[in-house]
């Protein structure tokens, strides 16, 4: 029996889920999905159809899920395709004007001078941060399983923030990690959220939540300079040690530029909230679907247990950990963290036959893309084999749990890296299962989350 069909041997597993809206939903449930719960947004028909369209609040919207309408919007035509203000008025006043949401001249200046930054070879040498923080972690959880169930999540968040630490500043996160992550938790519930006037108001209007989104920034920036200049004040080393030490060797390819003080702080506060949120959220769906499904977590553990780690760099591609990998993959087309890219055209467009004029909204939600009904065989159910090595391929541009095209994350190959090691080596130590009954569903507003963030019991596996 080959690797797919072991995976496949048992039936397969289908997480739960709320079954999508029957019918269209209201202005005002619509509305309130986009606040509380992006997921009650799309109908059934959204899961079927190759792009669906309305009318909300004088705006034609789309929802688009056509592989060939994905790569004219994403991939050919991209430079048609802007961000919303609203996305740009939640984003800024905690990533600045990083990677993620600077626009046209200035994201092509960042994106070529970062490239060198991510660079395969530039990954494998962060690779000792990322394990390094994993095995103190584990001893953590050794100390909290033996207490009792665990809180995952929580762990979790706090184990992606290290290693996002670590990797940027050579250092643990015990001093800054606390009050890190009461920024992010303040913001992510008081302001994080999408309201209504930040999608109607234009961007250069003052809209109700821009007044308390600016005076957090002016506690939130103070505080990446203190992370920054405490790094800065060690002794400089030889070579670049970390994401930091990257950063400040980048040079403006046409220029020879270096980065000033403000790109390096939107930069750092862009991948160390952006890479850690994701992750966290990303390894949880994971250990929950491992739960459902005890056979596949055995055939993960069995396969983490016996691979060499030693040398981390690499084990997301390598071969080593090919299960591990699919689980990955799997747990990222079920449960995308980033589950909806929305774009708003410039100037009139023609995608799958649909006649998109300037300033409709195209709406690619991976969410409905990775369940499409047309593109996905057993769309609901987790099935890891779809991703291992020998599986027939995934349909191009109907996968994207880190983009596509010119704006793809620059973060891939590390967030896999680390979500690959991470997982390897947590279900390697432990057996891991839910300690309380019922489902766990999920939330879409910032990212993917848990409705409730469930205990686990963790068993030690033997040595």
């Amino acid at each position: 029996m080959d690797a797919i069909e072991a995976t496949r041997a048992a039936p397969l597993v289908v997480p739960p889920r709320r079954e999508p809206p029957e019918r269209e939903p209201s202005l005002g449930s619509y509305m309130r999905s986009i606040r509380d719960n992006a997921l009650l947004g799309w109908p059934r028909r959204t899961y079927e159809e190759p792009v669906t369209q309305r009318r909300i609040l004088g705006r034609t919207s789309f929802t688009v899920s056509d592989p060939d309408a994905i790569r004219r919007v994403l991939v050919d035509n991209q430079a048609n395709y802007a961000r919303t203000s609203g996305s740009v008025r939640i984003l800024r006043p905690v990533l600045g004007d990083g990677l993620l949401i600077s626009e046209g001249a200035a994201w092509r200046h960042q994106r070529r001078a970062l490239a060198p930054a991510f660079t395969p070879k530039a990954i494998d040498g962060l690779a000792g941060h990322i394990a390094s923080s994993v095995e103190d972690g584990l001893a953590d959880l050794d100390a909290e399983a033996a207490a009792g169930p665990v809180q995952l999540f929580a762990f979790l968040h706090r184990l992606a923030l290290e290693i996002a630490g670590r990797s940027m500043f050579s250092v643990a996160m015990e001093s800054h990690g606390p009050e890190l992550r009461r920024f992010i938790a303040e913001y992510s519930v008081r302001l994080g959220r999408p309201h209504l006037l930040d999608i109607l108001i234009p961007l250069r209007w003052p809209a109700p939540l821009d007044l308390p989104r600016a005076l957090f920034r002016r506690r939130w920036t103070p505080f990446l300079d203190r992370i920054i200049a405490a790094r800065a004040a060690e002794a400089a080393p030889r070579e670049a040690r970390d994401l930091l030490d990257l950063l400040l060797a980048v040079r403006n390819p046409e220029t020879g530029a270096a980065f000033s003080y403000a790109e390096i702080r939107d930069q750092v506060a862009t991948m160390i909230l952006a890479g850690h949120e994701t992750t966290a959220v990303a390894l949880f769906w994971a250990l929950y679907l491992l739960a459902l499904d005890p056979a596949t977590q055995e055939r993960v553990a069995a396969e983490a247990r016996s691979a060499d780690l030693r040398q981390p760099a690499g084990c997301a591609g390598d071969g080593r950990l090919p299960l591990t990998r699919a689980v990955v993959d799997e747990t990222l087309r079920l449960y995308p963290p980033a589950f909806l890219v929305v774009r708003r055209a410039l100037q009139a467009d023609t995608i799958a036959g649909h006649a998109i004029a300037a300033g409709d909204i195209v709406m690619i939600p991976p969410w409905v893309l990775h369940r499409h009904r047309k593109l996905w065989q057993d769309p609901d159910a987790f099935d890891p084999a779809r991703f291992l090595p020998g599986a027939p391929a995934v349909p191009r541009y109907a996968y994207l749990p880190f983009g596509v095209g010119p704006r793809v994350c620059i973060g891939a190959q590390f967030a896999l890296t680390e979500a690959v090691l991470a997982l390897a080596r947590i279900v390697g130590r432990f057996r891991i299962s839910l300690a309380e009954e019922g489902p766990v569903l999920p939330l879409a507003v910032v990212t993917t989350q848990p409705e409730h963030a469930p205990p686990f019991r963790l068993e030690r596996r033997p040595a």
